[in-house]
């Protein structure tokens, strides 16, 4: 029997998002070498995270969600990337994905998100996916990469450039390309097992393809928009954009393997006793400081996101439209938090010499996924320049807010 299968999860759990991450994250720890192995979560660990209810933080609660604040959702991602990465940032694609749910019909909600096991994945846009207007919908081309969470999604989103009946490509009023979201169901796509790489190797985020579809008008959706809101996506979270949620729930990731990289350096200088030196790793001054410093950018950049996070959820619930500040003050509490996380993890790495490379001990793949975690768009350093640009008084790109 596994080390998943023997953890028993507490009955009943807490009502709320960060409980019952709490509740299940020794079992999420347990399995984290066999998620890395097979580059997917185990069946018996994605049961309890259904169970759990960790995918339906984001989801409107008329269809069995949460509807949680940003910063609850963040505080639960951040608990369950301490226990694994790829667990999380599977957990928060399928989070991000879910916001959708605001702006299809209720009943094509309930049809994608109802059941107990929903999850929805879609990966990255490109010039070549197209959805060729027809009528009813759309028949749709195209391939998607990085799909996290991929291979245990029941439904698949594909962002789609879209062609006109008479073959022009529709755009926007400023002349960008027009962008729409099919969504359809898992055995409508052809899967190629492709994710080979450094980190978050657990997400299996694989690329998906389908060919000549026919996707229903129902099942299409413009992300983030006033008007195509539907009825469940009038609380204050659809107000937030998916790019607010995904960013923020990265940095948590971020936030939490830095959170599980200090902890365990805390535990190795307690107990380890450098060579060539007669006292403990602890008793180094220089050490002490070192840690003090990274625990500290930790902190602020922990507490500054959720500051932000919890100042614009009170201002979008009062009924205000967010502003661009809020939007700009989303993006840098974010990156910041991401790369700030980064420096903490990178300390514990260094510090911890050569015990931090052995897969034995609790380092090394956290090292190389919280280096994957900011390659992400989402934590990209331009986003800095983004910030800078509106703090000058100049009008950043609204695609990167």
């Amino acid at each position: 029997m596994s080390a998943v299968s023997q953890y028993v999860l507490p009955t009943p759990l807490a009502d709320d998002p960060v409980s019952r991450a709490r509740a299940i994250a020794p079992m999420i720890e347990a399995a984290a070498a066999r998620i890395e192995q097979d580059r997917e979560l185990p069946p018996e660990l994605l049961a309890a995270i259904h169970d759990a209810r960790l995918v339906r933080a984001l989801l409107p609660r008329a269809i069995g969600g949460d509807e949680a604040t940003p910063e609850t959702y963040c505080r639960m991602m951040e608990v369950i990337a301490r226990a694994d990465a790829s667990t999380a940032w599977c957990i928060g694609q399928a989070s991000g994905c879910s916001m959708a749910a605001g702006y299809v019909s209720p009943e094509v909600a309930r049809t994608i998100w109802g059941p107990r096991d929903a999850s929805l994945a879609w990966g990255a846009a490109g010039p070549d996916q197209i959805a060729e207007v027809v009528d009813g919908g759309y028949r749709v081309t195209g391939v998607w990469p990085f799909a996290s969470g991929g291979r245990h999604a029941t439904w698949f989103g594909g962002h789609c450039r879209v062609r006109e009946r008479d073959g022009t490509m529709r755009g926007n009023p400023d002349g960008s390309p027009y962008e729409r979201t099919m969504l359809f169901p898992r055995d409508a796509i052809t899967m190629t097992e492709n994710w080979q790489v450094m980190g978050l190797r657990g997400t299996g985020s694989d690329t998906y393809s389908v060919t000549n579809l026919f996707v229903p008008e129902a099942y299409t959706v413009r992300r983030d928009r006033d008007e195509e809101r539907q009825a469940l996506g009038h609380g204050p979270l659809y107000r937030f954009t998916t790019t607010h949620l995904y960013a923020t729930g990265f940095a948590s990731v971020a936030l939490g393997i830095a959170r599980g990289m200090l902890d365990s350096f805390v535990a190795l200088a307690s107990a380890k006793t450098p060579w060539s030196s007669t006292r403990m790793l602890r008793d180094s001054p220089a050490l002490q400081s070192g840690l003090a410093q990274a625990e500290g950018r930790w902190r602020a950049a922990r507490a500054g996101l959720h500051l932000t996070l919890r100042e614009v959820w009170e201002s979008l619930a009062a009924g205000n439209v967010m502003t661009t500040d809020q939007r700009v003050a989303i993006r840098l509490a974010s990156t910041f938090a991401t790369h700030q996380a980064k420096e903490a993890a990178d300390f514990a790495w260094a510090e911890a010499g050569a015990s931090a490379i052995f897969e034995s001990q609790p380092f090394e793949r956290r090292f190389r996924d919280i280096h994957a975690v900011t390659q992400q768009i989402q934590a990209r350093r331009a986003h800095f320049e983004t910030v800078g640009q509106h703090l000058m008084g100049l009008t950043p790109h609204p695609r990167f807010l």
